[in-house]
């Protein structure tokens, strides 16, 4: 399975729940034992009786991970699960979905996954005292309204007023969603944090490879640099730390990739077939943690199967600029730059597993004595297709912190040459650019990604590598574990 990833977006996160999820829809084990126990998963009427559908044999998955410390009775978690999962208490976290990403699956079976940052700034409709909510919220607060309703309406039973809250709350994420992306939504899984831990418990460890040494007392993390064998506590603390990593959430994002990577690999080992145990604990988890919307079917999973080892890219949606709105902090979208992208990626007619090649003009402007860092990146985006505009200084009123600006119709090529050029920031739309143009600054903070200049086709070599150590749009092999930071 490959992975194409983009950085410079902070509010991606691809978090421990929806991994979970991630692995058990897109691997040859789901279908395999899934398609006979459907009935045994919580299913969802929240898509609606009537909704729009991908065409053309394509379907889109939305994936959920859903930052709850509840079981799906709204009871709390044990105790001793968490402190496990170092999450807090049981009321942390709240019904935050923390991670929504949007996969779709074409005719011919190429995958193309789309993070949704969880702090987009989106308008919603059925939430009393709300126009625009951030994305993540759209489910607590439409969840928490209507248990308010009915227990007005005299509904006391604790189970029916989570059912009937979550049922609300997953219908105004996909409602949003549908919103934001302009896409039909075909299915959708939900997943809670705690089946991170399950699913990892259940395959008896993760392995892992860091390029330094890890140390977060928030997530719990404490690991050496090198390859090693995780267990389930541990591996949650791997992929949830965010303190202490150079680019934050960028640098879980990548851990986080790396982990769906091993336990791909994991999956796919001919051993694991043969201990019924381990599947049937894996079934457990499924049962308990998964919650499916309805029409899943042996089809469904069949068709996933048929695809596992195939090419998975994954993307961001981009983010236009941050703000501040009534305290909050909150990235701000453009609407028609986040739905042009999404229906590019989805065009089952362009051919799947090439991406377009870039078609805006370049400036690179050095604003801290960089000028040979300077020509070798304007030298190599020429070299990926981009065109080569001005290598100069900033002029009067021109920014000179490090990052890249882009005019109207340019947001893809600058999202995917901000990783190639390893600026972590996202890219901020300049209305005042030139259409198809952009500027990228290198301040006195920025360095040259080590791997810089690298064949855009890198393959993993085994074990221990790391052929793509900065997001930059290269291809990542499902057969190695990638080292990250």
């Amino acid at each position: 399975m490959v992975f194409t990833a983009t950085r410079g977006m902070r509010g991606v996160r691809i978090t421990v729940a929806v991994a979970s999820a991630l692995v058990l829809a897109l691997t040859g084990l789901s279908w395999w034992f899934v398609s006979h126990t459907v009935a045994g998963f919580t299913m969802s009427s929240a898509l609606g009786l009537t909704y729009p559908h991908s065409g053309a044999g394509a379907m889109n998955i939305l994936l959920i991970g859903l930052d709850s410390r509840k079981d799906q009775d709204g009871n709390n978690l044990p105790r001793e699960i968490l402190d496990k999962l170092h999450a807090g208490d049981s009321e942390s976290g709240g019904n935050n979905t923390n991670t929504l990403i949007l996969v779709h699956v074409s005719l011919d079976n190429h995958v193309v996954a789309f993070s949704i940052p969880r702090d987009d700034y989106v308008p919603v409709a059925g939430i009393p005292g709300y126009s625009h909510v951030k994305i993540k919220q759209a489910y607590g607060l439409k969840k928490a309204d209507t248990e308010q309703k009915l227990a007005q309406a005299g509904v006391s039973d604790q189970h029916e007023l989570e059912t009937q809250g979550r049922e609300a709350g997953r219908a105004a994420t996909v409602a949003a969603v549908r919103g934001l992306t302009g896409a039909p939504i075909d299915y959708f899984a939900e997943i809670s944090l705690a089946g991170f831990y399950d699913l990892t418990a259940a395959l008896g460890g993760v392995d892992v490879c860091l390029n330094h040494p890890a140390s977060d007392d928030y997530s719990g993390a404490n690991f050496p640099a090198g390859g090693q064998a995780l267990n389930a506590e541990q591996a949650l603390a791997f992929v949830r730390q965010r303190h202490g990593l150079v680019n934050g959430d960028l640098d879980r994002t990548r851990r986080q990739q790396a982990f769906l990577i091993s336990i791909m690999r994991k999956l796919h080992d001919g051993a694991f077939f043969t201990d019924l145990d381990r599947l049937n604990k894996l079934i457990s988890v499924a049962h308990k943690d998964i919650v499916l919307s309805s029409g899943w079917s042996d089809e469904q999973f069949r068709r996933i199967g048929d695809i596992a080892g195939g090419n998975v890219q994954y993307r961001t949606l981009p983010v236009a600029r941050y703000a501040t709105v009534d305290g909050q902090d909150v990235n701000i979208v453009d609407p028609d730059a986040v739905k042009a992208d999404v229906a590019a990626a989805f065009d089952d007619s362009a051919t799947a597993t090439t991406q377009s090649a870039p078609s805006s003009t370049v400036d690179v402007l050095y604003a801290g004595g960089a000028e040979g860092v300077a020509e070798t990146i304007a030298h190599e985006l020429s070299l990926r297709g981009y065109t080569s505009g001005q290598i100069r200084n900033p002029l009067t009123g021109e920014p000179r912190n490090t990052g890249v600006d882009y005019g109207p119709g340019s947001a893809s090529d600058a999202q995917t040459l901000g990783g190639l050029i390893g600026i972590g920031s996202p890219p901020r739309l300049d209305s005042s650019q030139e259409p198809g143009h952009i500027r990228v600054v290198l301040g006195n903070d920025y360095t040259l990604p080590a791997n810089f200049g690298q064949s855009p086709s890198v393959t993993g070599a085994g074990p221990g590598t790391d052929p793509a150590a900065s997001d930059d749009g290269q291809s990542l092999a499902g057969d190695a574990t990638p080292c990250v930071d």
